[in-house]
């Protein structure tokens, strides 16, 4: 197992790397949507979930990936009443990348780090 580091996607704000590589296959730790020059959080959800995906994405690139290597997302939402503007920016960053939308699994969670609206986590493989 080898660690990524990346400036391009925000360090860690704990104990934990940004991502693993385990020779065939990528995991990501969490994304929260901060941006990675200005560490800031913007309010809005789509934003936010554009920049989560970003963010997992230029770990993935550090390891020589693109977004059509994504296999699985884990997506946490604060208030899945957004679900759709959620979606929305998925779909759009996705077709963006043309890369095929891979399995996804989306969860409500009570808070998340830095009072976040969205942490997306992936799964990638060479």
């Amino acid at each position: 197992m080898t660690a990524i580091a990346t400036n391009n996607a925000p360090a860690a704000i704990g104990p934990y790397v940004q991502g693993v590589d385990l020779g065939s296959m990528i995991i990501t730790s969490g994304q929260l949507p901060l941006n990675p020059e200005t560490k800031a959080m913007l309010e809005d959800v789509a934003e936010q979930t554009t920049q989560s995906l970003n963010n997992a994405l230029a770990i993935l690139e550090e390891a020589g990936l693109t977004a059509s290597n994504i296999v699985k997302t884990t997506v946490f939402v604060k208030d899945l009443n957004q679900f759709t503007t959620i979606n929305a920016a998925y779909d759009a960053f996705f077709t963006k990348h043309s890369a095929p939308f891979p399995a996804r699994s989306c969860i409500e969670v009570a808070r998340l780090p830095m009072d976040a609206k969205v942490e997306i986590e992936v799964i990638a493989v060479r």
